[in-house]
């Protein structure tokens, strides 16, 4: 199995910024075969900057944003930006590149702009575009020709993707897909069969699609304090892969209006941000939603509930997953033993 991880910095000055390296060169001795970043202007440093630090830190993982969006940058900025990470990380042991570009519908960039979500077509249309810079030097976006001449040779394209539709989509137009939306196994196998669905749509070999799965994690020998430290994640979560509609999405029917619920009252303002006081943690205890969001997006507790629940995914057909930790204390330690503990317990 393959595992990446994404990782949250909040400063590139000074001392933060050899910490920063410090940390992803860390993550690439303990094995993960890949870091992400996340981009949210309002919340983090900028994206394309923390690539190009981690680009020049490391020589084997594969470097990708996860997730940008299509409503604050250009396809052609894009496109651009992510094509100067490729060569500055230059190929990976395997002679392939090692940068990919992940492109979602927008959460905390977008809303804390008053934006909205951009919808399906907008989607398509953006990845469709920036592969026609790379392979055509020129793309059709909004009516008009734009250009792109100097890179040379294509960023593969990913998608990430939760509900039925966007999941046609990536099979049908991306190189790759993250699949955001829970892991049950029942959930597992409608995302699987609808990625399917889109590839063969598109005359595509389903298995020519790279499928990775977000999940979300915090490791501690007592599972409920796990899950404490990570409510606001669990709110986040809930608010992002529920946020269009609740169809085709496998919620229970008892949990729908306090979802609704909790959108309503989600605070773009404090996403992901720590604190057992802040509102988006608190939410979901009132709700009554911990333990089903806990359970469906996350993996907490001991090292060996990682290898259970990694092991299960990859009995279902998920090999790659990418972990993202949500947590409030000791964020080094757990990588480490993550990396330590369960890592080399995984299915090869």
């Amino acid at each position: 199995m393959d595992v990446a991880t994404l990782v949250l910095n909040r400063s590139l000055v000074g001392d933060d910024r050899q910490a920063f390296e410090g940390r992803v060169r860390r993550l690439e001795e303990l094995g993960f075969a890949g870091i992400a970043m996340p981009d949210s202007q309002s919340l983090f440093p900028e994206l394309y900057a923390h690539l190009a630090v981690m680009a020049m830190a490391t020589d084997r993982a594969v470097l990708w944003p996860a997730t940008t969006n299509p409503l604050t940058r250009h396809p052609a900025v894009s496109a651009s930006s992510i094509a100067t990470i490729d060569q500055l990380a230059g190929d990976g042991p395997d002679g392939a590149g090692r940068v990919w570009f992940n492109l979602g519908s927008g959460d905390s960039a977008v809303y804390n702009l008053g934006l909205r979500g951009a919808r399906l077509a907008d989607l398509r249309e953006y990845l469709v575009a920036m592969r026609d810079l790379y392979t055509a030097g020129e793309a059709r976006w909004r009516g008009d020709v734009i250009r792109l001449t100097w890179p040379t040779r294509p960023v593969p394209l990913y998608l990430t993707a939760e509900g039925p539709k966007t999941l046609q989509l990536a099979g049908e137009v991306a190189d790759g897909v993250l699949v955001g939306n829970g892991l049950q196994p029942e959930i597992v196998s409608d995302a699987l069969a609808n990625i399917a669905i889109g590839a063969r749509r598109a005359g595509r070999d389903p298995a020519a699609v790279d499928v990775w799965w977000f999940v979300k994690w915090n490791m501690d020998d007592e599972r409920e304090r796990a899950i404490h430290e990570s409510r606001m994640t669990l709110t986040a979560s809930a608010n992002h892969a529920f946020r269009f509609t609740l169809e085709g999405k496998h919620v229970p029917d008892e949990h729908a209006e306090p979802i609704r619920e909790l959108q309503r009252r989600y605070q773009f303002a404090e996403h992901e941000a720590v604190g057992s006081e802040m509102a988006n943690a608190t939410i979901v205890d009132e709700l009554g939603l911990t333990d089903y969001l806990a359970d469906r997006f996350m993996i907490c507790g001991p090292p060996q509930q990682f290898v259970d629940k990694l092991t299960m995914l990859d009995d279902l057909g998920v090999h790659k997953v990418l972990l993202a930790f949500f947590g409030e204390t000791d964020r080094d330690g757990k990588h480490d033993r993550l990396g330590t503990d369960v890592l080399p317990l995984l299915p090869g």
